[in-house]
């Protein structure tokens, strides 16, 4: 081993440690915001739940274009009539993500009738609330096909132009579910966990690509009717969070380019007890929190 070698096996630990202090006091200390005056931002799943409120925030942030994406025109339409008329260019064009080729021709018609994509959000999602076995072959393969690989398409179809600029951000709106699953939606968990695989290799991929970050969001359940009839066992201890904090806390995690974003911040205790504990723990937590059984009165979207 030469002498340059040496020295950067024993500088790394202390880079470590560096790194992990900055990151812990971070959150105390204020970080300088990019402004979002010139930027375009398009939102798959833009006219509902999260994405709208999602919509809303970057308008009210200062957003220059807000693109909504989306399969139900009247959502998309009543969404962007509120975005217009808080002083925001808004449009709104028919997709499904799940399409590998209408994904493509809409990100073509979007660069023509709109510009260049600078912010991509990948926010349309869907849950059957099903078991494996009660869950049918099709509405499997939709879960995966909208919450993972249409990521892929919607990803491949604007990133290249963001590189090209040395500008831009890629946005996932995941789950705290890609990390500890329950039972009754095996489509969400399994497909949101391929996602956030996708954003981990996808962030450290753009490590050296200078002005294009990424930002990955993990919620806990949150208030919409995407979820609606999910119930946990003490919502005084874990309330279900308000979709409009997540889309501002969202919106704030993008200006300070924030990789990952868990959502309330005692998820990250969650994260660190599933490393470490044993599984009959684990199990017992579950039990406790009535994590097995909080799918069994899920209705869903109508």
């Amino acid at each position: 081993m030469d002498l340059i070698s040496a020295c950067r096996m024993l500088l790394f630990p202390i880079q470590i440690l560096y790194h992990v202090l900055r990151a812990s006091v971070s959150p105390l200390l204020s970080r300088r915001r990019k402004d979002l005056n010139a930027e375009v931002v398009l939102i798959t799943g833009g006219g509902r739940g999260i994405g709208r409120h999602l919509a809303t925030e970057f308008a009210k942030q200062g957003a220059k274009k807000v693109i909504l994406w989306g399969r139900t025109e009247k959502c998309l339409k009543e969404t962007a009539e509120e975005i217009s008329l808080m002083g925001t260019e808004c449009h709104y064009f028919i997709c499904d993500v799940a399409n590998r080729e209408e994904v493509y021709k809409q990100a073509k018609v979007v660069r023509e009738k709109v510009g260049d994509v600078t912010i991509l959000v990948n926010n349309a999602a869907v849950v059957h609330g099903k078991s494996l076995m009660d869950c049918d072959d099709d509405a499997l393969l939709k879960s995966q096909h909208i919450n993972t690989l249409g990521q892929f398409w919607t990803t491949k179809a604007f990133l290249p132009r963001m590189l090209e600029l040395q500008h831009g951000h890629v946005v996932c709106i995941n789950s705290i579910l890609s990390q500890s699953p329950i039972p009754g939606a095996i489509d969400y968990c399994t497909s949101k966990a391929s996602s956030l695989a996708f954003m981990e290799s996808l962030t450290l991929g753009l490590l050296d690509c200078p002005g294009v970050g990424c930002t990955t969001v993990l919620p806990f359940h949150t208030n919409t009717e995407m979820f609606q009839g999910m119930r946990v066992r003490f919502p005084q201890l874990f309330p279900p969070l308000k979709p409009e904090v997540v889309a501002q806390k969202t919106v704030d995690a993008v200006r300070v380019d924030k990789a990952f974003l868990y959502l309330p911040w005692t998820m990250h205790a969650l994260v660190a007890l599933k490393s470490f504990m044993p599984q009959i723990a684990l199990e017992e937590i579950h039990k406790f929190t009535g994590s097995y059984t909080c799918m069994n009165t899920f209705k869903g979207r109508t």
